[in-house]
């Protein structure tokens, strides 16, 4: 099996597991996705029953767009910048007020194949979760490979944060 199969036979049974848990919990999950652009949402929504889970996500790939839609606050970003704990924290907070979801996923990183022209570098991401009235938590991962394999690197570390955050 190529890296590539492995890889979206991993996300498909991590989104699986991820709609089972939340439908037995009757519980919503939001995403706000910048770096994944899109991936997580497509992974849970490709899964028979998650319209039951799913409330949307929030593709927030430019810096405005994290502003407008999910109120990061821009002396935030210029402080931190999008790639960084705080802008995680934050992605996920606006897209648990904005949605009204039981549970938020934000992911937020560089993919490559260039750098945003900080020293971060190119595979690092953040994933934040955050559930309704609870403490978010947020984690930092180094991710190597090409674009594809970060961004799907993120895609599953994603699902697999909130399984392992929520007991799911």
């Amino acid at each position: 099996m190529t890296k590539e199969k492995e890889a979206s036979a991993e996300i498909e049974e991590a989104a699986e597991k991820l709609v089972t848990c939340l439908t037995q919990k009757k519980q919503t999950v939001v995403l706000a996705e910048s770096c994944t652009a899109g991936l997580v949402a497509a992974a849970i929504a490709s899964v028979p029953g998650a319209s039951a889970v799913l409330w949307g996500s929030f593709v927030t790939y430019a810096l405005d767009a994290k502003e407008k839609l999910l109120a990061v606050p821009p002396q935030l970003l210029r402080r931190h910048g999008a790639v960084s704990r705080e802008c995680a924290l934050a992605m996920a907070r606006g897209a648990l007020t904005k949605s009204g979801a039981d549970i938020a996923c934000a992911v937020t990183g560089l993919a490559g194949p260039d750098g945003d022209g900080s020293e971060t570098p190119v595979g690092t991401v953040w994933i934040a979760v955050q559930k309704q009235n609870d403490q978010a938590r947020a984690n930092v991962y180094h991710f190597e490979g090409g674009r594809a394999g970060i961004r799907d690197a993120a895609a599953l570390q994603s699902l697999l944060e909130i399984i392992r955050n929520y007991n799911c």
